[in-house]
Formats: structure tokens, sequence, C-alpha cells
């Protein structure tokens, strides 16, 4: 299948893998890019650029397809050695930059003189509109289903995928809700160039987390998450949980006057307690609604394969059938 995003990067299927905290390590990245996709190690998972210098060659000796690297800017009174990632990017040869949080115009000069495309995660149009502006190559277009951070406008994508379709120039990628090839023929239909899944791809034989974090994917309804911190408009989709259950209670108790060293516990450090450790009820994790639509843990190469053909199947035979 041939769209403006694999034209883009070079792939053979329209299908990116999110950059996922704990999760994007080059085991999983590797085995989405040798299916045909674009996989994707997450930059901030890695604790120093060195470390994330080995994660890109670790990667490099597992494919030779193109992968790419998440970096995610955040606000802090102590920012991460964002030059060192960059630096750890451009001089491992990465030829994708997944960017994601506040606006990384300052970042494209370097990423740009590498021949590096980028492309940005945004939950408005308005602000793939900015991307586009700056000299974004493409844009992944977060619907309100999505896990993680859905931003605070609550639009769907069945209504900021065709959106987004009438206002950019770039190509973009549909992501929240994307599981398997029924998803990416409604992604194109609606204007998109392909999907970018990231629960889905959690729940893969590849993917280097516990195998609890799998088994609550695949035992959990699209009714099964929640979205927290929205008093600190900071909102995240996560999977419920006891932590989760804690951390809505005080949100409900201390209503606005909420501070985030109150819910401290059932946030921070809980990546490597639920993705390493197994321990599920530690707090708020990333996850999407599209954990509804996962009742099996395939291998990468199963997944993308099936989702293809699946996609193939709807657009040639059920779609033209209607004709």
């Amino acid at each position: 299948m041939r769209t403006r995003i694999t034209e883009l990067f070079g792939i053979e299927h329209p299908i990116m893998q999110g950059g996922m905290h704990y999760v994007g390590f080059a085991e999983l990245a590797a085995a989405v890019s040798n299916a045909g996709g674009i996989g994707v190690i997450t930059g901030l998972t890695q604790r120093t650029p060195e470390d994330l210098a080995r994660e890109i060659a670790k990667c490099r000796a597992l494919t030779d397809k193109p992968f790419g690297v998440n970096i995610t800017f955040l606000p802090s009174v102590t920012p991460p050695d964002y030059p060192g990632y960059i630096r750890a990017v451009v001089e491992g040869g990465v030829k994708v930059v997944e960017t994601a949080g506040n606006n990384p115009q300052k970042w494209l000069p370097a990423l740009k003189e590498a021949g590096i495309k980028v492309i940005h995660k945004c939950t408005a149009v308005r602000h793939a509109l900015k991307a586009e502006a700056i000299g974004c190559d493409a844009v992944s277009v977060d619907g309100f289903e999505c896990g993680g951070h859905p931003g605070e406008d609550d639009v769907p994508n069945f209504i900021l995928l065709p959106r987004a379709a009438e206002s950019l120039k770039i190509p973009f990628l549909a992501s929240g809700g994307m599981a398997d090839g029924r998803s990416l023929v409604a992604a194109l239909a609606l204007g998109a160039d392909g999907i970018n899944m990231g629960t889905r791809f959690i729940a893969t034989q590849e993917a280097p987390v516990h195998e609890n974090v799998k088994q609550a994917i695949v035992a959990a309804t699209e009714l099964d998450t929640r979205l927290v911190m929205r008093p600190l408009r900071n909102t995240e989709r996560v999977l419920v949980n006891a932590g989760v259950e804690r951390l809505l209670q005080k949100e409900k108790d201390l209503g606005g006057n909420i501070k985030f060293e109150d819910i401290f516990n059932e946030v921070a450090g809980v990546y490597p307690k639920i993705m390493k450790d197994g321990d599920m009820d530690a707090g708020a994790w990333s996850c999407g609604m599209v954990a509804g639509l996962i009742h099996d843990i395939p291998t990468v190469a199963e997944l993308v394969s099936r989702t293809m053909a699946e996609a193939e199947s709807i657009i040639r035979s059920r779609l033209g059938g209607m004709l």
C-alpha cells in the first residue's frame, strides 16, 4: 500500500508504532520496522543520551529498515539533556524523529540539517497547523480515544481526522483507537495517510513489558480506561486499577485545590513498577480505549500482516462490492 507516509518514511506499510514510555525499546521498534512499518524508540525512557545512543545501536543491529526515535519536550525545572539526546539521534543515523509535548521549533534546524524527517504529535488541528508552519514533515493527530495525553478539547477521531484533512497540506497519521485493518481503512477514508498504534503494540509478543501488562490489556474492555489529572489540565487516559481509583478519589475530595504533590505517589515512578515488575495496581499508566478491540497477543509480524490483509480485503471486497 502506497500513501504519502510510506513515501516519506521509505516504508512498506503505513503503520507507525507510538513512542511509549518503558515500552519503546529496540526489540519492539526493530520488530515493527522488520514487519514493514516504522518502529520507534522512546528517547526519554533512556536515562542519558549515552544510553539512548546504545539503544539506537542495538536497534540498528536488529534491523536494516528505517526506525525512529520519540523525543518528548516537557516543561521542567531541571530539563533532560535535550541537546545530548538530539546529538545521539543525529550521530546514530536515525532518519525519523517523533516529537511530542512542547513546540519542537528550537530543535528542528539540527534535525533538518541531518536529513531527519520530523513528525509531531498533535491533539488539535490548530496545533497541527502550527507544526506544519514551523516545518514539520508530518503530524500524528491524536483523537480523544487515545491512551496518554489527549489534550483538553475532547474531540474524537471521527471529527478530528476530517478536520485535519481539510486544513493540512502535510501528511498525517491517525492515532487513538487504531487496532487493525478496519482502523486503517477508516483512517484512510477520513483523510489520514496511515495509522499510529500504541496500546495495540504493547499486547504483542515482542513488547518488552511484563506479561501482566499484556494480559491486562487483553482482559480490558472499552469501558476500562479513566481520565486523570483533568483538574491540573494535564489530562491522561489510563487503564483503571487500584492506584488510579485512589488518584480519582483524591481529585474528587480536593477538587480545584488539588496539586501535583497530592497525587505524586500514583503517578511518579510508576512505569518501571508496572512495565518491568508487573505491579498492576501501582498507579496510572497510559492505555487507550482501543483495549476493547484487543483480544490476543500475536507477534508483531502477525499483527502487521493481518492488519494489511484485512484492510485490503475491506477495500477490495466489502467496500468494492457496495458500488
